[in-house]
């Protein structure tokens, strides 16, 4: 491995793992961030959340590859050069179509993946933490990690031959335990869960710790709003 600022690169890559992580056009992302950020800061912490996300799946020992679904160029630029492969969102229909895409993008190269969906907005997350979610995930055929609110999911894997069926948005736990995919919840997940699309959620990942990218971005606006 080799560190870059706080995060480790995994340079093996031999682990059992593909991640998705599907990421809207900046314009359109995190708008419920609007009201605490501003118009301004709200699409370049979508990238740095991104960037926090992906660097941080890079760094976990059981990633393989992380691919990105994605239209944005800017996201789709600064994501591959962490290591990413991007995938243009050609369903253009959604979260759980972009996901669906990026799992068959994964399979055609690979058709023995064991495959996972990841959201972009986990600024907070810790590869040691991920590592733990996915050895737990490698036990079952299909599981999934329910956000700090109880009510959407962060990430849904599906095993070896298994497909992944997405069922985010909204209250999406609910759908992911009636679609038989097992809830994994040991303790010490928490910069798995921690989504974030309110102001509250963004205080909370800063409690947690955010990586460099949402460190950097947040850091770079007092000055701005200081002039």
């Amino acid at each position: 491995m080799r560190t870059e600022g706080e995060i480790a690169t995994n340079t093996d890559r031999t682990g059992v793992w593909s991640l998705v992580v599907p990421l809207k056009p900046l314009a359109r992302a995190k708008s419920r961030l609007t009201q605490a950020t501003g118009p301004l800061l709200r699409p370049r912490l979508a990238l740095a959340f991104a960037q926090d996300t992906v660097a941080a799946a890079l760094a976990c020992r059981t990633v393989r590859d992380v691919v990105v679904v994605t239209d944005d160029p800017m996201a789709g630029a600064a994501l591959s050069a962490l290591g990413a492969r991007i995938v243009p969102d050609r369903p253009a229909a959604g979260l759980n179509a972009a996901l669906a895409h990026g799992e068959r993008a994964i399979r055609d190269r690979r058709p023995a993946a064991a495959v996972a969906a990841l959201n972009a907005d986990l600024p907070a997350l810790r590869p040691a933490e991920l590592s733990r979610v996915l050895e737990f995930a490698a036990e079952f055929p299909r599981a999934f990690v329910t956000d700090a609110a109880g009510i959407g999911t962060t990430f849904l894997s599906a095993s070896v031959g298994m497909e992944l069926r997405p069922a985010f948005g909204g209250p999406s736990r609910a759908r992911h335990l009636a679609s038989g995919a097992v809830e994994i919840v040991p303790a010490g997940i928490d910069s798995v869960r921690q989504d974030v699309d309110t102001g509250d959620d963004l205080r909370a990942a800063l409690t947690l710790g955010v990586g460099p990218h949402t460190a950097g971005s947040l850091a770079a606006e007092v000055p701005a709003r200081d002039r």
